[in-house]
This record gives C-alpha cells, sequence and structure tokens, in this order.
C-alpha cells in the first residue's frame, strides 16, 4: 500500500515511506474527476478474471510485450479481424473457383489465392508468439515454450494443411493450369479456417457494445448463405464434369456457352428452391449422379431442417439463455441511466458492474465450492485463500485452527474498477482482504472534495478499525482496477477471536502494534505532537466493551487510555460493563485501576447498574472490593434504592446480605429516608424484613402512624372456627376478604358483624392454630381465623 497522507490505520509499510505527498483527483468532484478510459466498456471487455485466491495476478500482463502478444491487445484483434475477412473470402472463393473456374482458372484469382495463403502462413508464425489462457488455471500463460507446444500438439498440424497451396503443387507437377480432382479435394481443407469465423461472433455476442439481436441473425444468415452458395457450386460441377451427357443445364438453353454470372444465378436458384423444399421443377436431374447427389441434398436439408427447428431452438435457448439474460438486464439497465439522466460515471460503474458479474457468474466457481461437502469446500477455501490471510498484519502468529475457521467462512468477490466496495461513515459490516488488484483511500470531507489518502495492495486488510473499533467507516475504498476481495461477516470474526483467548490477544497486539508504528510516524509528521494510539480510538474505548472484547480493551488500556473516559450520558467503561454482565471486562478494568466512585447524569454508580440489571456476580465483585475502602457504601446502596422507590432493587440488596439498619454517608438508615419520602410500599418493605421501627425519627411523623398509614391497604380473609378442625372435617365453608383496621379491636368487631357472633369474645390465630394478640404481626393477604372464647377453652382442656 502506497500513502500519500498517511491516514491512521492503514498498511504501514507503506506509510513509512518518506517524500509521500497529498493527491488530488482532477477536477472539482468525482463526477468531474472520472477517466472513462478506466471504465471503458472495450477495455472491459479485455478483462481477464484470475481464479480464486490468486495474488500475483497483473492486469497490466494482457499488455503485449517484447516477443510475446497479447491475445487482448488491441493490434492483435485487429489482426484477427483481417484474417476473419481472408477466410471469408477463402471460403467462398474456393467453391467457385472449382465448380466454374476449373478448367481455365483466372490468374488474378491464382495470384490473390497464394497472397492470402501467405497472409495465413504469417499467422502461423505469429501464432507462437500468441500468449494463450489457461482453462484450467484461467491465467495467462506466456512462456513461449509452453506456447509452443500448445500449438503444436493442437491446431498446428491442420493450420498448415489448410495453408498448403495444393494448386500451386499441382500445376508444378503436372505443368498444367487445369484443377484436377485431387488437389480440389485436399484445397477444401481451406473450410478448416471457419472456426475462426466461429470465434468471431461468439465474441461478439457477448460484446454489449454491439445488439445482441442482430449479430445472432447475421450469423444465421451468413450460415444458410454458405450452405446455398456451396451446393450450387458442387451441382454446376457435377454438371461440368459430364460436358458429352444429358444434365440439369441442358434445361437452359445455351447456358455452357453464357457469362459465369449467369451460371452462377442458374445454381443458385436450384439450390435455394430445393434448400426450401419448393422444387418449381423447371431444374431438374438429368442423369444418375445428378438424381443422387439431389436425394443426398434433400436428405441432408431434411435432416438440417428438423435439427434447426428442434435442437437449435433449444440451443439457442438454453446455450444463449444466461447471454439473453444478461442483455436483457443490460438494456434495462441503459434504459434506466437514460430515463434519469445519470451521469456517465455512474453509467459506466453500472455497466461494468453487471459485465464482470456476468463473467463470474459464467465461471462458476463460486457455485461449484458451495455445492460440494462441508470438507471439501474447507479445504479448498484453504488452499486458494489461505496463503492471501497469512500475508495480512492482523493474522501474524495467529494458531492454524483459527486461521482455516476464517477462510472457511470468506467469500471471493470481483470488483470493477472505480467501485466503491465501503463507504464513508457506514456502519462496519464486512471485512475485506486484497487477493489482487488495488484499492484507493478516499477521504469525501476534506474541503468538500475526495482526496486520495493512499493505495491498498495485495496482502492489505481494509474496513477492520471500523469492524474491532465498532465505529462507521472513517474513508470510502474505491478500487482502482479491476480486484479480487476476500470478504469476511464481521460478526464472524468477532465471533471467532473469542474462540481462544490466546489467539484473540495476539490479533490484538498485532492490531495496536501496527496502529502504534503508525502513530509514531504521524508523530515525526505533526511537529512533535504525543498520539500513542491511532486516533479515535480512545473515544471508541466504550464501543469495545460494549462487545465485551476484554483482549482488546486490556491492549487499549496498555496503551495508557483513560478508563473513565464517559460518553454523553455519563457512563464510564466500567457502567457498561456492569450494566451487560461482561465480567472479565469488569476485571480488567480494576486492574487498571478505573473509579468505581463516578456517577452517570442520572445519578448511578457501576455498582448500581450491576445490582439494577441482576448481575450479582459483578455486584460482588464490585462491592467488596469497595467495601475495603467505604463502609458506609451499603447505605449508600439502600439509599439509591430509596430514592429511586425501586423495591425490586432493595428486595435483591436485602437477599445479598446488607443489614437493612445499615447507615448512609449522611447518618439514615433506608427506613428514615422512606418514612420522610412518603414511599409507604418501601417503608412496608424494610419493616417486614426487620428494620427497626423504635429507632425512626422524623421531623413530621412519628413511625407508628406511618405504619398505621400503610396497613389500611393491606387486606386479609377472615374465617370462622378453628383452623385444625376445619380442616379435619374438610370445611369448605368460605370466608370473608375484608380490608385490614388499625387495631386488633377493631378486627375482632369487623368478624363478629360479618359472622354474627359477639367478636369481642374471640380468640384470632393463623393458619398454624397460633395466636395473634397484635395488629403489627399481620401482613397483607394473611388468612386469620376467629372462634368464641367459649370453644376456644373448650379447645384447650
Amino acid at each position: 500500500m502506497d500513502l500519500k497522507y498517511p491516514p491512521s490505520h492503514y498498511n504501514l509499510s507503506s506509510v513509512m515511506k518518506k517524500h509521500q505527498r497529498l493527491q488530488h483527483h482532477r477536477g472539482k468532484g468525482r463526477d468531474e474527476e472520472y477517466d472513462a478510459s478506466s471504465l471503458s466498456l472495450n477495455n472491459l471487455s479485455k478483462l481477464i478474471l484470475p481464479p480464486l485466491g490468486v495474488a500475483s495476478y497483473d492486469q497490466s500482463r494482457i499488455i503485449s510485450s517484447g516477443w510475446i502478444i497479447s491475445p487482448m491487445d488491441s493490434r492483435h484483434r485487429w489482426w484477427e479481424s483481417i484474417m476473419v475477412l481472408l477466410v471469408a473470402y477463402s471460403s467462398l472463393v474456393y467453391p467457385f473457383e472449382v465448380a466454374f473456374l476449373r478448367s481455365s482458372p483466372k490468374r488474378t484469382l491464382c495470384i490473390t489465392d497464394n497472397i492470402v495463403d501467405s497472409f495465413f502462413a504469417v499467422d502461423i508464425v505469429l501464432t507462437f508468439f500468441v500468449a494463450y489462457i489457461d482453462r484450467r488455471t484461467q491465467l495467462l500463460v506466456r512462456e513461449p515454450k509452453q506456447i509452443a507446444v500448445r500449438y503444436l500438439s493442437t491446431w498446428f498440424v491442420m493450420d498448415v494443411a489448410s495453408t498448403i497451396p495444393f494448386n500451386a503443387i499441382g500445376f508444378l507437377i503436372t505443368g498444367t493450369c487445369k484443377l484436377n480432382l485431387t488437389c480440389s479435394l485436399l484445397g477444401l481443407l481451406r473450410f478448416w479456417r471457419l472456426r475462426r469465423v466461429k470465434q468471431l461472433f461468439t465474441r461478439l455476442e457477448k460484446d454489449i457494445r454491439f445488439c445482441y439481436f442482430w449479430i445472432r441473425c447475421i450469423r444465421l444468415l451468413c450460415v444458410t448463405l454458405f450452405l446455398v452458395h456451396c451446393a450450387g457450386c458442387i451441382y454446376y460441377l457435377l454438371a461440368d464434369m459430364c460436358p458429352h451427357g444429358k444434365t440439369w443445364i441442358d434445361a437452359v438453353p445455351s447456358i455452357r456457352h453464357k457469362s459465369l454470372y449467369i451460371k452462377y444465378i442458374a445454381s443458385i436458384y436450384w439450390s435455394i428452391t430445393t434448400m426450401t423444399t419448393v422444387g418449381y421443377g423447371d431444374l431438374h436431374a438429368s442423369n444418375t449422379i445428378e438424381m443422387g447427389f439431389i436425394t443426398f441434398y434433400m436428405l441432408f436439408n431434411l435432416g438440417l431442417t428438423s435439427y434447426l427447428i428442434g435442437n437449435m431452438t433449444n440451443l439457442v435457448l438454453e446455450g444463449t439463455r444466461r447471454t439473453m439474460e444478461f442483455r436483457n438486464s443490460i438494456q434495462a439497465a441503459s434504459n434506466f441511466v437514460n430515463r434519469n439522466h445519470l451521469p456517465p460515471r455512474l453509467r459506466d460503474q453500472i455497466l461494468a458492474y453487471m459485465c464482470l458479474r456476468f463473467k463470474a457468474e459464467s465461471s462458476n466457481q463460486q457455485h461449484v465450492i458451495d455445492q460440494l461437502p462441508k470438507s471439501i469446500h474447507k479445504s479448498i477455501c484453504q488452499h486458494l485463500f489461505l496463503p492471501s490471510v497469512e500475508k495480512v498484519y492482523l493474522f501474524k502468529s495467529v494458531s492454524r485452527e483459527i486461521l482455516l475457521l476464517l477462510v472457511s467462512k470468506m467469500k471471493a468477490e470481483y470488483i470493477p474498477p472505480r467501485e466503491d466496495v465501503i463507504m464513508q461513515n457506514e456502519e462496519p459490516e464486512d471485512v475485506y482482504i486484497i487477493v489482487s488488484g488495488e484499492v484507493e483511500i478516499i477521504d469525501s470531507e476534506i474541503d468538500e472534495r475526495d482526496r486520495v489518502l493512499g493505495t491498498l495492495r495485495c496482502g492489505d486488510i481494509f474496513g477492520e478499525v471500523g469492524a474491532l473499533c465498532c465505529r462507521p467507516q472513517s474513508y470510502t475504498f474505491q478500487t482502482k482496477s479491476l480486484s479480487q476481495l476476500l470478504r469476511l461477516k464481521t460478526s464472524f470474526l468477532i465471533e471467532t477471536m473469542q474462540i481462544k483467548q490466546q489467539d484473540n490477544v495476539t490479533m490484538f497486539k498485532n492490531f495496536m502494534q501496527h496502529h502504534k508504528k503508525l502513530s509514531d510516524h504521524l508523530r515525526t509528521q505533526k511537529d512533535g505532537q504525543n498520539d500513542d494510539v491511532p486516533p479515535n480510538i480512545a473515544s471508541n474505548l466504550i464501543n469495545v466493551v460494549s462487545t465485551g472484547n476484554a483482549a482488546l480493551l486490556d491492549e487499549l488500556l496498555k496503551a495508557k487510555l483513560s478508563p473513565d473516559i464517559t460518553d454523553s450520558k455519563g457512563k464510564t467503561p466500567l457502567h457498561l460493563a456492569a450494566s451487560r454482565g461482561y465480567e472479565d471486562c469488569v476485571l480488567v478494568l480494576l486492574k487498571h485501576g478505573c473509579n468505581i466512585h463516578i456517577r452517570d447524569v442520572s445519578g448511578n454508580t457501576a455498582l448500581w447498574e450491576a445490582i439494577s440489571s441482576k448481575h450479582y456476580a459483578i455486584f460482588r465483585i464490585l462491592y467488596h472490593f469497595l467495601a475495603t475502602t467505604d463502609p458506609q457504601i451499603a447505605g449508600d446502596l439502600l439509599y439509591d434504592a430509596v430514592r429511586q422507590n425501586n423495591v425490586e432493587v432493595m428486595k435483591d440488596l436485602l437477599k445479598e446480605g446488607i443489614s437493612v439498619d445499615t447507615e448512609d454517608h449522611h447518618g439514615f438508615t433506608a427506613l428514615q429516608v422512606a418514612v420522610a419520602e412518603n414511599q409507604m410500599d418501601m417503608v412496608n418493605l424494610l419493616t417486614m424484613n426487620g428494620s427497626d421501627v423504635v429507632g425512626v425519627n422524623t421531623h413530621e411523623f412519628r413511625p407508628l402512624e406511618k405504619l398505621r398509614v400503610v396497613k389500611e391497604e393491606e387486606r386479609v380473609s377472615i374465617f370462622r372456627g378453628h383452623p385444625l378442625e376445619r380442616k379435619s372435617r374438610s370445611c369448605n365453608e368460605a370466608g370473608k376478604l375484608i380490608l385490614l383496621p388499625h387495631s386488633l379491636d377493631d378486627l375482632k368487631k369487623i368478624a363478629g358483624e360479618k359472622f354474627g357472633f359477639d367478636g369481642s369474645k374471640t380468640m384470632v390465630t393463623n393458619e398454624d392454630g397460633d395466636e395473634i394478640d397484635s395488629i403489627e404481626v399481620i401482613r397483607d393477604g394473611d388468612k386469620l381465623y376467629f372462634m368464641e372464647q367459649n370453644n376456644s377453652e373448650n379447645k384447650r382442656k
């Protein structure tokens, strides 16, 4: 990576380079600075997709250099186009010469044929210097020896055979210009060159600069006309080889003495009417040879027609289905661009992306990987991606087990030039590793124009700072050339880092050391400013705690970050760790001397956050840590619970063993504060848990009066008879639900009115038969039993 202005968190090998200066994009904005040549559709058609995981692939290799010619070179493609025209000439002229000029060849045509053959001879020589794409590796092979071996073992023999001038050789042997049958048959090897025409049409069908419909129509039309031309020439040749017999040309008066034009038109007329099965009958077979040829030709046409109607339909639809879908999507995208008047940069970005996606999908690489078993899938990913991942600074000295787990979840993507991979201020979702190509770092917020800060290359990683620090991306990352990237989900990276603590620490040490060196470089660039950590890392300490990553937290604190930094709500990292149950983070913060007493804007401490969130283990750690230095911490907690009228927290505090009568820093108990603030629910809870009522003394109310107010809202169920007696005889008589009065006498009076006896002469018991002689021991929801005094005495006797 080459940094022209070192951002705070990227490849340090390039950051350490001196004499790097700030560069601006050309123009005022990204649309004005756009370089159309980088996304030219002509150049895009020449791109070669490297295999997955290949890091050393360079797109500049498609340019010819030295003696080796690139098949993507524009000059070579022009040469191929010229050779296609020569193929068309030789394929059309040769049948005409054999049929119509067999006895008296034209000198001009002979010279032209020899010149055309010489072009093909030159092409054979040039082929030994043309690089080729290996179909197995998809790499451009430029080694001369490999090029020669491949050509000699494939098309060389046929290319030479189709280039040999058999007519000239026959003239040297026989001494006559008349074409003999042997030379004519050997000359048919020239039709081997037609494969060039097929390759040209195949390439044009996938080139979005040309209309697919018309290219396909021209191809089918050329095939039909060529077959008609060849059949007409052969039919005339059969008649010309029998000059003294009766032939089909006798139906045309004096045709033998007419011009070549008339003869050719008659032959083509017969060929078309026969191929289309019209057969007007004006030109028909007149001898056995002609009958045999016409029979063969009709059968051939019958099979050809059946094949065209039946199989060609499937071939065109299935074989070109993806191409047709691709062209339809290109057309839809073009209409969208025109309808919405999008700038040229966006137009070419859209088309380039769709073309690249089509190329990638055509190779079916990722599809093949996805459908394989998991074990094979992991082995393939290991073979393809592991070498690239091992180069990344973040994974240095990380165990192989973790690396294999990471590469098994990586996805390879091809990104066209000038494509934004990550946008500035975007939430971190993915981390990218560069396998091949280049990616630029762009700051879009400096002086309201885009500024290139540096270039990332093979082995670099980007997006990791935003992912590990849980903050939006600081810069835009845009591809400079065709790039192959490995994409990994941020969530999976974080989960994998948590598997082995040692590897987790190693990765974050790599992270901090990497950015520490960047900071040292920045410090020398900024007149001695002291920055020990990358910018913005300190402000994201709270975000690191929110992920529960204790290893990164420990490394950040070792880098002398303050553990007491607060957010907008006044919460420290300890507040977040305690509220979310991150015990490891709490221990790390305590180890680095964080301040436990800090309160947020709501007045809550980390200890309160732990107990209110029901993280009891963290509460005990913090409580015992504080209790040794602050004896009143328990009273302060009870005070906070009363102040917030949080009955649930009060119950949890009492369950944790805190004394109900503990005093706070002001010398007040929880019951005193609850009575003073008129929190009757809290008063009731405290008294039920044994709070000292006698010692309570407030300015306005006596405590017993306060407690009586609480009792007014309590309800009890009353029953007639002794509870044990009712239970023994299975008594189902319903009781009465009443509000608990202020005194026991009032309670007996109410019971007498409800059950119709003298309540003053009754005894009150609980469910176990124990006598109740004070209203203070009765609680809300208790079941009370009333027995008349005489009955109770009989029971005792």
